[in-house]
């Protein structure tokens, strides 16, 4: 797309270099725009094409750049033709781009820039997007967000794309901390306060039943006992894990609610507690399982021995472990990497060819970020926080409009300031929350997307009935409406980088750009007291802004406010 004027790029290029135009489409692309000068719009990279050519003899880049432009011609889109810096540069018609981008926004809505030519031929798939996953009966901490946000981050795009997705959550819910838990539960637990606080009880019940194991061998024991009778389905013991199960997951749908979150299938480790000894029976049957003089059962996945290589799967009473349950079910910070090459590998050796297409989205650590109730930081008390601290901010501020709801205004804001935080850098790198910089208004942050989207729509409430009908092209020809139009012509870009690397932060980059245009332009091209044509063309292109504003943040997990 970028409204077809790629392909038609693409085609007259085609003509001359005698290539299908589909080849080309990825080589051009829209021209980042410029504060200082007026740019092209779009640009073809002669570096591209030439990426196969093994011919060292062939004529320096930058002398090719300039023959190609100089076989090309101006046509009723392309109306002129440089060359740049080992590019050759196209500059698209004022008019012809002026009426298309915003007609093709206003009609394609939360589709534009999903119907590009560069999606064209991707095929349709159905892809399981797993994450969350945080473990049962214990409090959602912060160190579930980022996998959350992630994951709901790469399920909307996907869905975008037109992929059937599945939204699954892999719930902790088995193991030996239900041992722990199930002998914490019969030793200090009261089913009074686990009816009123499920999680925080249980909470406080697992942090004794740990400090008892660390000084009384036969708590451990009576762990390992609870965790064998669950294996071999007892029933008491199997009620007790149900009950805590259920009550965990009531609890984690009301928080997942505030985060804008759904899952479409809550699976977990105990479900495929009976399948991972079918797993165990299939490593052995193919020569893959090991035992060692400890009585526990691995499995090398180097084939030579090499320590670094081998994966357990199986303790040495027989009971099973993560690893095993994962496979049986075929995640989760930079921490956890080994643990999925090793589960990955594992497949391999099992012989599904499958194995190849899983990946695994790795992600750094979110350092400071602590409420003041202490040093476990659960994630209720940060939105709680959040919520706080946005509302205060909302009442200090003058021209904050009356809502009609406040609380659920600050909590938008304030999870759209965490988000963005979040998202602006490549998800590998760790980074220190800010409380501080996560709720400054103006810069890079998600409070003046929020802002900047508010504001638009406001605009739209004030003047939308008198102007927005026919509009005269000609009256956006100003430097501010032309960069705000050009920006708007690399979206399609922006959804194809992040669908390929599966990184947030291209379309962080350019929602906050595009913000930063807004305010400009609209402090320069005013509405009030303008022409009904100019006040009509600006009031299209500020509408143009604010949808794909609001497009762009909601794939991120952002719901976009309308008043503030």
């Amino acid at each position: 797309m970028a409204c077809g004027f790629r392909r038609a790029i693409a085609c007259q290029l085609s003509r001359v270099l005698n290539l299908p135009p589909e080849n080309l489409i990825t080589s051009i692309s829209a021209v980042p725009i410029s504060q200082k000068e007026e740019v092209a719009d779009f640009q073809l990279s002669v570096d591209s094409l030439l990426e196969e050519d093994n011919d060292h003899s062939r004529p320096d880049i930058q002398v090719q750049a300039k023959r190609l432009a100089e076989k090309l011609r101006c046509d009723t889109v392309v109306s002129a033709i440089s060359t740049g810096q080992r590019t050759v540069n196209f500059k698209i018609n004022r008019e012809l781009l002026t009426k298309t981008v915003l007609q093709q926004v206003i009609e394609d809505g939360s589709k534009y820039g999903l119907k590009s030519e560069l999606f064209s031929g991707l095929p349709r798939k159905k892809i399981v997007v797993e994450f969350s996953s945080p473990n049962v009966a214990k409090k959602f901490h912060v160190g579930h967000l980022r996998s959350t946000i992630i994951g709901n981050f790469i399920a909307n795009l996907k869905e975008a794309l037109g992929h059937q997705v599945i939204r699954i959550n892999y719930l902790g819910d088995w193991g030996m901390q239900f041992g722990l838990l199930g002998t914490g539960f019969q030793l200090f637990g009261y089913e009074e306060k686990l009816q009123s606080n499920p999680l925080q009880h249980l909470f406080e019940v697992y942090v004794q039943v740990n400090k008892e194991a660390a000084d009384d061998k036969s708590v451990v024991k009576s762990a390992q006992e609870f965790f064998q009778r669950l294996e071999l389905g007892d029933v008491q013991a199997l009620s007790l894990w149900q009950k805590f199960r259920d009550l965990s997951i009531e609890e984690y749908v009301r928080v997942y609610k505030r985060l804008g979150v759904y899952f479409d299938e809550y699976s977990g480790e105990s479900f495929y507690r009976e399948k991972s000894q079918e797993v165990l029976k299939l490593l052995e049957s193919k020569g893959l399982l090991l035992k060692t003089i400890k009585g526990t059962a691995v499995v090398d996945l180097s084939g030579n021995g090499d320590p670094s290589s081998i994966c357990t799967v199986m303790r040495s009473d027989g009971t099973s472990l993560y690893a095993t349950r994962f496979v049986a079910s075929v995640r989760t910070d930079k921490g956890q990497k080994k643990h999925f090459q090793q589960v990955f590998q594992m497949l391999k050796l099992m012989g599904y060819d499958w194995a190849e297409r899983c990946q695994h989205v790795p992600f750094g650590v979110v350092q400071g970020m602590k409420t003041r109730r202490g040093d476990v930081t659960f994630l209720e008390d940060v939105l709680n926080e959040i919520q706080l601290r946005m509302l205060q901010n909302m009442a200090s501020i003058k021209t904050t409009k009356e809502l009609k709801n406040p609380q659920e205004t600050a909590e938008r804001v304030g999870l759209a300031a965490l988000i963005i935080q979040d998202f602006k850098g490549l998800l590998l790198s760790d980074y220190k929350f800010s409380w501080d910089r996560v709720f400054q208004s103006h810069g890079d942050t998600g409070v003046f997307l929020q802002y900047t989207h508010a504001r638009l729509h406001s605009l739209e409430e004030t003047f939308g009935c008198g102007y927005l009908n026919d509009f005269n092209t000609a009256c956006l020809q100003e430097p501010q409406s032309v960069s705000i139009l050009q920006h708007l012509l690399r979206f399609d870009e922006v959804l194809y980088k992040s669908s390929q690397d599966l990184q947030p932060r291209h379309i962080v980059s350019y929602l906050l750009t595009l913000s930063h245009l807004a305010a400009v332009a609209h402090k320069t091209l005013q509405i009030k007291d303008s022409p009904p044509e100019v006040a009509g063309a600006r009031l299209h292109l500020f509408k143009a802004v604010r949808s794909v504003l609001a497009n762009g943040m909601k794939l991120l997990g952002i719901t976009p406010v309308c008043r503030m």
